[in-house]
């Protein structure tokens, strides 16, 4: 398996030029003895060496073969290479010799050159001569062409004239884009003077287009096909524009025409002239509710030929169903702003509220089943936005206020003059004293809280609020007209002839308002009475009140004039007078409903009690005096000692004796006071009896 020592000093130079061979061989021995040793490392494994050596030699020679192959054809790739790089050599060597045997000629023939220019000249002329000769047969037609396309657009055939028409214009842009090319913009002026009737033929199209986009909604019930033929026109001349502006080198006069937003501002100009152009009579009385209602039908009635007709006649980005939605939107939205600029009463102010949150977006209108699911305004904001609501809600609530004030004017009025009838008010079913008054007031309004709750919860708080306020004023101008009333009958207390009877019933009035409040409001948890209200209430309550015992304090004067004189003390009928007043009063006062009449049962009992008085102190036989006080402290047990012993010293005919043992029967019987007793002693004070008078130099009796 080793290498001859002839053999070893054939590679030592090929070892020298390539060091990484001789890394390789060691590399490759050191492998061998390594395998060797592991193979024969015992003497039985001797035997084989014999087959590893031929095997081995049959290996080496089939590697060597295949490298001998290998070499081979790299030394025939190689020697064909240094052949074409030789014959590549000699061709360039050839070129290098014909290039400058072609540049001495050149050098020589410079002069004849110029005469070249004057060709190429000469040249360019023919070629421009040439142009205009293939285009004068068009040129001299233009305006045998101009007449003829005028006369298709006064046919309607507008397809065969816009096809003439961009026929033209395409001449005469060619002709002006090469004019410009070449240097010629001097030339450019008498080009566009002799097109210029294709401005006129423009013009011409343009409104023959616009007019038929305005009818657009009516000829696609009509005549389809001239709608059509208008939308592919406008959208011949978008690609054009289109085309003419990605290309930005030139742009020819009159370029980009714009027809597709032209088409859309049409056709929203249309929109808006023909449904939102209300005259003023329209704003006022039933005319607003007509106009509406011909808004209502007319828009859906349009958007259903949008839907049904319209969109199958243009292409589907125009969105077509979409812009007529936004723009009968926005017009109707503008419109309605327009229409509240103007003073309207509070029936167009609701009417207004009430289509704009709830009819616009009914079943009725927007939400129309022929309308959905294409159409919907959802995505489109309020009709009317929140500021304008509630700007549109407190006029409704000022001119409800005026409407209010003025009904209730009319009624005090009505209910002042009753005052002064010859008859007594009417009662309800328990006899107590009424008027119509309470009924008209808070019928008037519940009528327009309910009426504003049909619109918004705001709107229905805001006329809540309202109502309150002006019952409150009411209540005011009621108390003016009590006073009033009062001072009348000052004058003549025969004027008015029932002047206690109508005031009780505004006593029973006021607290039937006064109950009825808190029905006002439908929600229970918001049915609180203002304080100001309850005030009101009050101050009325007191000052009928006030009426009615200066009433009867006129009534009991001329009698309380009389008392401590000796006629009082004389027992005569100034005491059955006096009772007889009362007992008049007590009558009427039974007319008031509680908790009214108790305030002023307790202002009879106070006279009652004076009465009472009256019989302790007129009783003739002192003896009966025990008695007649455990009677007098039983009916009202919250009489003193101190204020019995006062009353026994007024009468001046009591001895001590008595005295003592009308006061030991009191302490005998000692009162107690029951539950709900209205005291009238106790809040009577006493006064600290005065010294006897005495002499200065003498003693006190």
């Amino acid at each position: 398996m080793g290498l001859s020592a002839e053999d070893e000093r054939a590679a030592s130079p090929r070892d020298e030029e390539w060091p990484e061979a001789e890394k390789a061989e060691k590399l490759a021995r050191g492998a061998a003895l390594k395998w060797a040793s592991g193979v024969f490392y015992r003497p039985e494994k001797l035997e084989g060496l014999g087959q590893y050596r031929s095997r081995e030699t049959q290996r080496n020679s089939s590697i060597q073969s295949r490298l001998k192959s290998t070499v081979q054809s790299y030394l025939e790739g190689v020697s064909a290479g240094l052949e074409q790089l030789r014959s590549a050599a000699q061709e360039v060597q050839s070129l290098c010799q014909d290039l400058g045997a072609a540049r001495w000629a050149l050098l020589n023939t410079t002069d004849r050159f110029q005469s070249l220019q004057q060709m190429r000249a000469l040249m360019a002329e023919h070629v421009q001569l040439a142009s205009v000769v293939q285009v004068l047969p068009q040129l001299f037609s233009v305006q045998e062409v101009f007449s003829h396309t005028l006369q298709l657009l006064h046919g309607q055939q507008l397809l065969e004239a816009h096809a003439e028409l961009m026929m033209m214009e395409h001449l005469r842009d060619d002709i002006l884009s090469q004019l410009q090319l070449r240097g010629f913009s001097s030339a450019q002026a008498t080009v566009l003077s002799y097109f210029s009737g294709l401005q006129e033929l423009n013009d011409t199209l343009a409104k023959q287009l616009w007019d038929i986009v305005g009818s657009s909604l009516h000829l696609v019930h009509e005549d389809p096909v001239l709608f059509v033929s208008a939308v592919r026109i406008i959208e011949r001349e978008e690609k054009i524009d289109n085309t003419l502006l990605l290309e930005a080198t030139f742009l020819p006069p009159g370029r980009p025409k714009g027809w597709r937003q032209k088409f859309y501002h049409v056709l929203q100009e249309t929109i808006t002239g023909s449904h939102f152009q209300a005259l003023r009579m329209d704003t006022e009385g039933s005319g607003l509710a007509g106009h509406l209602a011909k808004l209502q039908k007319g828009i859906v009635s349009e958007l259903r030929v949008v839907k049904d007709l319209m969109v199958q006649c243009v292409p589907a980005h125009y969105n077509i169903l979409s812009v007529c939605t936004a723009t009968f939107h926005q017009a109707l939205s503008s419109h309605l702003q327009d229409i509240l600029r103007e003073d309207l009463d509070k029936q167009a102010l609701f009417l207004l509220l009430e289509w704009a949150l709830h009819v616009y977006h009914s079943q009725e209108m927007m939400g129309h089943p022929d309308l959905l699911p294409e159409v919907d305004v959802s995505a489109l904001g309020p009709l009317m936005s929140p500021e304008l609501v509630d700007q549109t809600e407190r006029k409704y609530v000022m001119k409800v206020k005026a409407s209010v004030l003025e009904w209730m004017q009319r009624t005090l009025e009505v209910e002042f003059k009753e005052w002064f009838r010859e008859e007594e008010p009417e009662t309800d079913h328990q006899g107590f004293f009424q008027s119509a008054l309470p009924i008209i007031v808070m019928q008037m309004l519940k009528e327009n809280i309910q009426v504003a709750s049909l619109i918004t919860e705001s709107l229905r708080q805001k006329v809540y609020n309202m109502a309150l306020e002006e019952l409150e004023a009411f209540l005011g101008r009621l108390r003016e007209a009590l006073v009033q009333c009062g001072k009348e009958h000052q004058k003549d207390r025969s004027v008015p002839k029932y002047y206690m009877s109508y005031l009780l019933a505004t006593l029973n009035n006021n607290l039937a308002l006064s109950s009825s409040v808190s029905s006002l409001h439908p929600d229970t948890a918001c049915r609180e009475v203002p304080l100001s209200l309850r005030a009101a209430f009050d101050r009325t309550q007191k000052k009928a009140c006030q009426l009615l015992l200066e009433e009867l304090l006129l009534d009991l004067q001329p009698l309380c004039l009389q008392l401590h004189s000796r006629k009082w003390l004389s027992g005569s009928q100034l005491v059955s007078s006096m009772c007889e007043v009362i007992d008049k009063y007590a009558k009427d006062f039974s007319r008031v409903r509680r908790p009214v009449f108790m305030g002023l049962d307790q202002s009879q009992q106070s006279l009652e009690a004076v009465f009472a008085l009256q019989e302790l102190i007129c009783l003739k036989d002192p003896a009966l005096l025990s008695l007649e006080v455990l009677g007098f402290i039983t009916k009202y047990p919250d009489v003193s000692d101190e204020h019995i012993s006062t009353l026994l010293d007024i009468r001046g005919d009591v001895s001590k004796e008595v005295q003592h043992m009308v006061l030991d029967m009191m302490a005998q019987h000692p009162q107690v006071v029951p539950e709900g007793y209205r005291p009238i002693f106790s809040t009577i004070l006493v006064p600290v009896p005065e010294l006897p008078f005495c002499l200065r130099k003498g003693k006190c009796a």
